[in-house]
């Protein structure tokens, strides 16, 4: 460091090394409290090195006002290296790479030197394109960009076809969110317009993101479903374009990327294998896709008959599972389809080009989010059509009914019977998927000539594990974000053992990702609940024992355990989760916008629709380690959330007071457990994020209020008046659940009490640590009888464990340690894990299953031993007792 550096935020390669070459990259990093209040100063260089051109912005203050999270961009370079954020006083590095954002009277162009991509203002005669067009080098590689789909109105029970209807994008708003230097980020947002009718539907919105230098542009698109689920049945939803095509067909090449790293590679009129040879020179030439020789040093037996050879026009790929893909061509409609290859799991890219230039999509997480295709079309003429399907037409249409017929369950109390049988909380209108959401990440590839396969294996590497610039976790930690938590070690032997089981436990659920095949278009990145040995399946079919949907905060788990280690295969493992729980699992729009749903065999499924759920507890940590602007939509999108307990009571069902109690604006029943700490997540990334005051005030006063009732958080439930966004707080009495404290209020309330000090709002929350796994005795000592709905105690644990560090209290650790220890409902006793191998003909596929462990088991056990090594890792006995 200079003598003017004040800050030092060291950084690595997610996945280790530095690549070859990059095509830009964007992360964030947490500063220091109280020590950057501007950017102006903040610098990126490389270790042992000069500063290099950045882009730098806030995504959160601390309380003071200073910078606590900072977005970050690099742009595109063929040696990136090891870099560090630091302050200096010189001035930044200026670059001849620079992106800058101009409007016109009908058009927002970006430019970068190499690219010139161009957006049309809405209202005009092409507002069905997301991008008017995409230049490199002068010359259009793609135009009309824009979304398509296809709705039919029925699923043939015979399994025939229905009549469809074609509709396209029909842009409304374009905003440009950043404008350079080294990064722009352009807002398009939308819906579907039916090509016959007036008819609209599928909001969308679409953000492009360009770097400087970069040859590619990331795409991050975003869905709501808004349909009626017994009459609309989306049967393809995909982005097209039109690229110009300027050479012969035998310079024109296709490359669509296989399993493996292969490929598929073939130009529109082949020269090889025919009966006649055209030359080496020129076989070679094509093969490598480089310009042909002119035809008269070709040999004559070929160039005087190149009528005779047929053009392929068109050809399609099609992932319809996780498990295989098939490729076939044709000549040009109207004719025959030929079988042209097949594989395991393409990796979703495809591209068209000719000497003067192409262009390629590719579609992250291709075959996880099945069923996908990849078309290409009018290969032969002036212009082809390329479009990347993220639902395919060829695959069953969507169909988004309930399951179910609600076998009778028309009242509560038939409903809460049925739980106990399914652990399906079922309702009647309540399995209704209007208003969850779903985003793709794909990038547009803007090539100068058909470029060597190589630099396309490049490409679709890093389109598929993108490359990412991270925080260590050293500095993450000694930052002080994200509450109580610390790096791996591995110092004594009782540290190793539990550190052993926690890298036992994620292993365990990165393999049965794969073998159970949890993947597909409204699945991929949900994990499942609970197991069913004698099936050895999990309970994929059983009520609420299917998908997960955050239950017990697997979100957490993963994203501590990345925070910690550092493990990219975890980090993936976190942000697929975050992408599909906070766009699936929750409401974007609609009835139960702002709320989440239970775990259930569709995801939409279940009638309880709580903060819970959607909570930004779980969302945030993707946001602030990549600066994702999505994400930060999820996280502002929830400001109001707290309107929805008008209109949607989380416990209706199991109130004592379910006769008398109306929901009142002015005393609305808010739990203190998973509700208030789900508004309390919310206000706080709200209050960091943008200032607002409404979020901060509401925080604060609340804390305030909490710490005012007579029994603190034991209280239970308090009434809540939605205008002042503030508690009653003469409300006397005690209640708990086993549930209040597992859905982020320790991680929340920990990080609260760490930024702002609300007098008597720790003390509230340390009370409430102490008593929960108290004795009886000391239980009835503070609040008069003993608690009961204790439960899962091996999880709150660290309840414990935060009273003991708190208090200092080494009896207080030591119960910590002995409760961690012990047999807890559902938890895991002793790490008693035990893996084991079921083969056919028990089961369809060889897997693995560990008896001991569900969702619920390995989420909270290691969100326990992650909090207690950190709080109380000194008073941890060295060995087994």
């Amino acid at each position: 460091m200079t003598a003017h550096d004040t800050l030092r935020v060291p950084l690595r390669w997610l996945d280790g090394d530095a690549p070859d070459t990059i095509d830009g990259v964007t992360w964030g990093a947490p500063l220091p409290r109280g020590l950057v209040h501007s950017l102006d100063d903040v610098r990126l260089r490389e270790v042992d090195g000069d500063a290099v051109p950045a882009q730098f912005w806030p995504l959160a203050t601390w309380p003071d006002g200073s910078v606590k999270w900072v977005g970050c961009a690099l742009g595109a370079t063929d040696h990136p290296g090891r870099y560090e954020i630091v302050t200096a006083a010189e001035p930044a590095p200026s670059s001849t790479a620079e992106v800058s954002v101009t409007r016109t009277d009908d058009a927002i162009v970006v430019s970068t030197g190499g690219l010139r991509v161009e957006f049309s203002e809405p209202g005009g005669p092409d507002s069905s394109s997301l991008l008017r067009s995409i230049r490199r080098g002068g010359e259009i590689v793609a135009e009309n960009i824009r979304l398509v789909s296809l709705l039919q109105s029925d699923i043939p029970e015979d399994g025939g076809s229905a009549p469809r209807a074609h509709f396209a994008s029909h842009v409304q708003t374009v905003d440009v969110e950043q404008a350079g230097p080294v990064r722009a980020v352009i807002r398009v947002e939308g819906t579907h317009r039916a090509e016959a009718g007036d008819r609209e539907w599928l909001t969308f919105t679409v953000r492009f993101v360009i770097l400087a230098g970069a040859e590619s542009v990331r795409v991050v698109h975003t869905f709501l479903w808004d349909g009626d689920a017994d009459s609309d049945f989306l049967a393809g939803l995909g982005v097209r374009a039109d690229v110009p095509l300027r050479a012969e067909p035998h310079d024109r090449h296709i490359r669509l990327a296989g399993s493996d790293g292969g490929f598929f590679s073939e130009a529109v009129r082949g020269l090889t294998g025919l009966r006649r040879d055209p030359g080496a020179d020129v076989r070679s030439a094509q093969i490598a896709g480089r310009p042909t020789p002119p035809l008269e040093q070709w040999d004559a037996t070929v160039s005087t008959r190149l009528r005779w050879i047929p053009t392929w026009g068109d050809i399609t790929l099609t992932q319809l599972s996780a498990d295989g893909f098939s490729i076939r061509k044709r000549t040009a409609p109207g004719h025959a389809w030929i079988d042209a290859g097949a594989g395991t799991r393409a990796d979703g890219y495809v591209a068209v080009s000719d000497p003067a230039g192409g262009f390629g999509i590719g579609v992250r997480s291709f075959w996880q989010s099945h069923p996908g295709q990849l078309d290409i079309r009018g290969m032969d003429g002036a212009t082809a059509t390329l479009t990347a399907w993220l639902h395919a037409p060829e695959a069953r249409p969507m169909d988004m009914r309930f399951y179910h017929d609600g076998l009778g369950q028309d009242d509560y109390a038939s409903q809460l019977d049925a739980l106990e049988i399914t652990y399906e909380d079922y309702e009647p209108g309540f399995g209704d998927a209007h208003g969850i959401a779903r985003t793709h990440e794909l990038t547009l590839f803007a090539l100068e000539a058909t470029p060597a396969i190589e630099s396309v294996a490049r490409a679709v590497e890093h389109l598929q594990r993108p490359p990412l610039l991270q925080p260590t976790p050293e500095h993450l930690h000694a930052v002080g974000v994200f509450g109580d938590w610390s790096p791996v070690s591995r110092s004594t032997p009782m540290q190793e053992e539990i550190e052993d089981s926690n890298d036992f436990l994620l292993s365990f659920y990165l393999g049965q990702i794969d073998q159970r095949r949890w993947y597909g278009f409204w699945n991929y990145g949900d994990v499942m609940h609970a197991y069913d040995l004698d099936r050895h399946v999990w309970r994929y079919d059983v009520g609420g024992y299917a998908w997960d949907n955050s239950e017990l905060s697997p979100d957490l788990w993963l994203w501590y355990s990345y925070l910690r280690s550092g493990r990219a295969d975890v980090f993936r493992l976190a942000e697929a989760m975050t992408r599909h729980t906070g766009e699936v699992d929750v409401y974007h729009s609609g009835r139960w916008k702002g709320l989440g749903s239970r775990h259930n065999v569709q995801h939409w499924g279940c009638s309880a629709k709580q903060l819970r759920i959607s909570s930004p507890i779980y969302r945030r940590f993707l946001h602030y380690l990549t600066a994702d602007e999505r994400i930060g939509d999820l996280l502002e999108e929830l400001r109001d959330s707290d309107e929805r307990f008008l209109d949607t009571d989380p416990t209706r069902k199991v109130r004592e007071d379910a006769a008398t109690y109306r929901p009142d604006r002015h005393a609305l029943a808010v739990g203190l457990g998973t509700d208030w700490g789900a508004l309390a997540a919310t206000w706080l990334a709200d209050w960091e994020r943008t200032g607002n005051t409404r979020s901060r005030d509401r925080l604060l006063g609340t804390m305030a209020d909490i710490a005012e009732l007579p029994h603190g958080f034991l209280t239970g439930e308090a009434l809540y008046d939605l205008e002042s966004g503030r508690f009653d707080t003469t409300r006397d009495r005690v209640s708990v659940s086993h549930l209040s404290a597992v859905f982020g209020l320790v991680e929340v309330c920990s990080e609260l009490i760490s930024l702002v000090d609300v007098p008597g709002f720790a003390d509230a929350w340390a009370d409430y640590c102490r008593l929960f796994l108290a004795s009886p005795e000391e239980q009835e000592r503070a609040v008069g009888a003993p608690l009961s709905g204790i439960h899962l105690e091996q999880a709150h644990s660290r309840l414990t464990a935060y009273a003991a560090a708190r208090s200092g209290d080494p009896e207080l650790a030591a119960r910590a340690w002995r409760e961690f220890e012990g047999v807890g409902e559902w938890l895991v006793h002793r790490r008693d894990f035990t893996l084991r191998r079921v083969e056919g003909p028990a089961t369809l596929r060889p897997v693995d299953e560990v008896p001991s462990v569900s969702t619920n088991d390995a989420a909270q056990y290691g969100l326990a031993l992650i909090q207690n090594l950190a709080l109380i890792g000194d008073a941890l006995p060295e060995e087994r007792s």
